[in-house]
This record gives C-alpha cells, sequence and structure tokens, in this order.
C-alpha cells in the first residue's frame, strides 16, 4: 500500500499513511520537497513499513482500505462508511468531506482513529 501512495507522494500521503505527519505535511506544502524527497522516499518505504507494522494493530479494521477509501473516495466520506462512522459519513457526503476540511482532518489522524476502534472492541 505505501508504493501506491507513494505515486501521489509528492503530496506527503505516503508519509501520513506510515503515521509520519510533520514531513506529511511538509511533502504536501513543498511538493514532496521539490521531487527530491519523493525520490529518496522510495527507498526509505520499507524501513518506514516496519516501523508501521510495530506502531498499529490489526484489527477489525483495515488500515489500508481505509486509506485507500480515504484518498480516492474520501470527500464522498467512503471511508467513514468503512469504519462505521454513518453520520459523519454521510454528512461527508452531502458536504464534500466537509469542503475538504473534514477530508484533510482525517488525512491526520485516520491511524488514530482506527486504533481508537481497536481498542475499543478489546
Amino acid at each position: 500500500m505505501g508504493y501506491i501512495l507513494w505515486i501521489f507522494g509528492f503530496t506527503g500521503s505516503h508519509r501520513f499513511y506510515y503515521g509520519k505527519k510533520i514531513s506529511g505535511v511538509i511533502w504536501f506544502c513543498t511538493f514532496g520537497l521539490f521531487l527530491v524527497g519523493w525520490l529518496i522516499d522510495l527507498f526509505l518505504i520499507p524501513g518506514m513499513d516496519r516501523q508501521a507494522d510495530y506502531k498499529y494493530i490489526q484489527g477489525q479494521y483495515d488500515y489500508s482500505v481505509a486509506w485507500l477509501l480515504l484518498v480516492f473516495l474520501g470527500l464522498f466520506g467512503a471511508h467513514r462508511f468503512y469504519i462505521g462512522k454513518y453520520w459523519t459519513g454521510a454528512l461527508y457526503l452531502f458536504t464534500g468531506g466537509l469542503l475538504t476540511i473534514g477530508w484533510l482532518y482525517d488525512l491526520f489522524t485516520i491511524n488514530e482513529q482506527i486504533d481508537h476502534l481497536h481498542l475499543k472492541k478489546r
């Protein structure tokens, strides 16, 4: 999944996926550090993937599915429907991801939202 998001890495999406929010914002604002950092990340993804495996627990919801839905259908709330947040999913559907502000919020917090749901089910 990290390599798929790396294709859009100039937006920082792969860094958000791996839980690296600060560098994700930097990549987002600088077009992947002017594409140089984006190319270097191609070689750093295996290490980031190993770190994420230790950090994020597996459970009922798959992080990769949630991220795919967020990246490609997030403005329609598909990722929120997937994780069982039906009311906000409907709200995103009718408001374009709360005019993209909610979508950006989820870009920063989707991993933590899924972690919270996994811990809540325990």
